[in-house]
């Protein structure tokens, strides 16, 4: 009888075991079938009739919201989410197209009431293989003078950039003798980097008997000399980019605001408005005419940029970095991009950051996307 006994017992367990397996392989099932058909666990009666006023299907054998119905309601949230963006980003383009024709209408058929003598400076002779004189015409129908890089003879088509300097922009003097790192203004690292290089003279700027209007008929010159920059057969005239130093920074950004000639525009140490700059660099006659003042300041017209705009300063005295801050503060129009540099000046700024940039354009028209980002100066500062 304990035999027996014992028998039947092993017979019991063996049965339970094949049960157990049996049911352990019917969960699994289960639960991969549940995975496929399921977003998410078994919902309650309350919780699955809210998902169904939500316009999800919902799978009565699991109890749960329908796996592809949850897909497709998220590519549907996706595409909706896109499309409320390019609205979004369409209507801010918009918006600063407007700017930028506000900007345009203010100054169409004004005349600036006040200008200065040319400066009567004689022409610069820049080294040959590095500048050759390439004369352009303003709206005035005046011929400008102009140096840019040569040809280089290899039958393609460079990035270029025309260069703004600093003081009296309207002006050349040296522009390419290279200085130290504290005060480089040659903007040589352009050039280093293979961009075609253009440096125009502006009205009223050394020989030209014109007058100089400081800031106003001079975006004008700057958008000629482009032109005349993009018809160089060894120019790609679909990336022609715009910087400046100083008041020429000043310049370049008043450019920017006024036109979308330029790929992308690098401003150095421009100041907000006219009445910032001493009588040495702007003379009281321009800066008492407040009626005209208005379009000669760039804080006014920040929202009317469409191309990508780098305004830059170095953090440290002497500089302009407070000038930075509040055009900064006064736009949150996404064209603009604010950098300062820690550890350095509004001098010493212009090489550091000029070698960063000339290292990224020269493989931009490459289809590479150009960017420059605060963060990765800061970093550099912490190293």
């Amino acid at each position: 009888m304990p035999n027996k006994h014992l028998q039947v017992h092993v017979l019991l367990i063996a049965s339970l075991a094949v049960l157990v397996t049996a049911c352990g392989r019917e969960d699994s099932a289960t639960a991969a079938a549940r995975e496929k058909a399921c977003a998410g666990p078994a919902r309650s009666s309350k919780d699955r009739q809210a998902a169904y006023e939500q316009g999800y299907a919902i799978n009565e054998d699991f109890r749960c919201i329908d796996r592809q119905s949850f897909e497709a309601a998220q590519r549907m949230k996706a595409e909706n989410e896109l499309a409320r963006k390019q609205h979004a980003e369409a209507g801010s383009r918009l918006s600063a197209i407007r700017n930028q024709l506000a900007l345009r209408a203010a100054r169409e058929g004004i005349a600036t009431t006040v200008t200065m003598p040319a400066s009567g400076t004689p022409l610069p002779s820049p080294p040959a293989q590095l500048f050759v004189r390439s004369d352009y015409r303003n709206p005035q129908n005046r011929t400008l003078a102009a140096y840019v890089t040569p040809d280089p003879g290899d039958g393609e088509k460079h990035a270029a950039i025309i260069w703004l300097t600093g003081g009296d922009s309207n002006t050349l003097d040296d522009f390419w003798t290279e200085g130290d790192a504290s005060n480089d203004q040659s903007a040589s690292a352009y050039r280093k980097a293979g961009l075609v290089m253009m440096f125009p003279t502006l009205r009223g700027g050394n020989t030209d008997t014109g007058g100089k209007e400081f800031f106003y008929g001079e975006v004008d010159d700057v958008l000629a000399a482009a032109e005349h920059l993009a018809a160089l057969p060894y120019v790609d005239a679909q990336h022609i980019y715009l910087g400046g130093h100083s008041t020429g920074g000043t310049l370049a950004l008043l450019t920017a605001e006024a036109s979308a000639r330029f790929k992308a525009v690098f401003v150095f140490g421009a100041v907000s408005s006219m009445n910032r700059y001493p009588a040495s660099l702007v003379p009281d006659s321009i800066l008492q005419e407040t009626s005209q003042n208005r379009l000669r300041s760039p804080i006014h017209w920040l929202d009317g940029i469409t191309t990508p705009t780098w305004l830059i300063e170095g953090a440290d005295d002497p500089g302009n970095h407070e000038e930075l801050d509040v055009l900064c503060e006064h736009t949150r129009n996404a064209a603009v991009h604010c950098i300062s540099v820690p550890g350095f000046n509004h001098f010493s700024v212009l090489g550091q950051v000029s070698r960063v940039i000339a290292a990224r354009l020269s493989v931009a028209n490459s289809g590479i996307e150009f960017s420059l980002r605060q963060q990765e100066f800061q970093a550099r500062a912490a190293n």
